[in-house]
């Protein structure tokens, strides 16, 4: 059973830079696919990046690409987003998840990811 846990969240200033992280115990995190979604308010739950186990392959959302940048460090369990830029519209709650034996044409797939953290808000002001 794998437990995540983010933090970095808060209010943030348009134009500005966001750092998140998502620390994981409980499991052998180098053996899982980590993501980033986030959910606004009304809205479906949206892919941002993901990062295979051992960094091998990374994918980004077309809405976040050329921001936002994913990495891990599997010595300290944790999982990073950094995204610059800030809109108004990356106002959400971030969320990062496991999965493992994550098929690619799966990554961006919510229910390809079986362990979630409890989110973090983001919110971006004009």
């Amino acid at each position: 059973q794998v437990q995540l846990v983010e933090s970095g969240g808060g209010l943030m200033q348009a134009g500005g830079s966001l750092n998140l992280s998502c620390e994981a115990s409980g499991g052998t995190f180098s053996s899982y696919t980590m993501g980033w979604f986030r959910q606004a308010p009304g809205k479906e739950r949206e892919f941002v990046a993901t990062i295979t186990w051992g960094g091998g392959q990374i994918f980004y959302a077309d809405s976040v690409k050329g921001r936002v940048t994913i990495s891990r460090d599997d010595a300290k369990n944790t999982v990073y987003l950094r995204m610059n830029s800030l809109r108004v519209e990356d106002t959400a709650v971030y969320y990062c998840a496991a999965g493992l034996l994550v098929a690619w044409r799966a990554l961006s797939r919510p229910n390809s990811y079986g362990y979630w953290g409890q989110g973090t808000q983001v919110t971006v002001s004009s």
